[in-house]
């Protein structure tokens, strides 16, 4: 599940205004008033507080060093290095990158994937990245991590990864959900998925996820 600021396992809230009144959101204001009420489930059953403090914006990995991922799937299965139910992975997908380019999620098969889905508005989001970048360094080539920004702008977006000194790609969901619903469902951020050589769904991380959780298992499908 997507973290709120105020809590380690729910999603983080948008802080765009709410719909007027008898207009349906949709796009990425649904995802975030998804996120919202997700939020609010989260704080009736989740006992330990997570507190997103200021600093956490300039030193994201101390950050995300107290936080328990919200849902992860197959990590108890030390065996294998994949689900025992993995699903083929859904590339039928073409976005903008950061420079308005089209980018074709097939153009990454045959590699290791992390597909993470993010946005600027979300802290626990932020908290995950600098692990990304490090892993991207760490296999190179053999690894793609992708990160699918659900609603941002190009602007937004560049900045940001500017800022992190993004090391991989970044496409532009422009609030379509198309993509979440072919990976979900999704019901908050961030969310990561990570694909095996041979196109099949291995692991998924419904929340944030400590960067050795994402290296044993991005080792395993090596």
């Amino acid at each position: 599940m997507e973290q709120h600021d105020a809590q380690p396992d729910a999603p983080a809230p948008s802080s765009p205004a709410a719909s007027p009144e008898g207009t349906a959101p949709s796009g990425g204001s649904n995802m975030r008033m998804i996120a919202i009420a997700a939020t609010a489930i989260a704080l009736l059953g989740i006992s330990i507080p997570f507190v997103w403090q200021p600093s956490a914006e300039s030193n994201p990995v101390a950050a995300m060093a107290d936080v328990t991922p919200a849902a992860s799937h197959g990590a108890s299965e030390e065996s294998a290095s994949c689900m025992a139910d993995a699903k083929p992975a859904n590339f039928n997908f073409t976005y903008k990158n950061l420079d308005g380019k089209d980018v074709s999620l097939s153009s990454y098969k045959g590699k290791v994937v992390l597909l993470n889905f993010w946005a600027t508005w979300c802290g626990p989001c932020k908290a995950e990245i600098p692990a990304f970048v490090e892993l991207q360094q760490q296999y190179g080539d053999k690894l793609a991590i992708v990160g699918f920004s659900v609603d941002d702008t190009a602007e937004q977006a560049r900045a940001f990864a500017e800022q992190y000194k993004i090391n991989y790609p970044i496409l532009l969901g422009e609030g379509k959900e198309e993509l979440q619903e072919a990976y979900g469902p999704i019901w908050g951020i961030p969310a990561s998925f990570l694909i095996s050589k041979d196109g099949l769904v291995c692991r998924k991380h419904l929340g944030i996820a400590p960067k050795s959780v994402f290296d044993k298992e991005i080792a395993a499908l090596m």
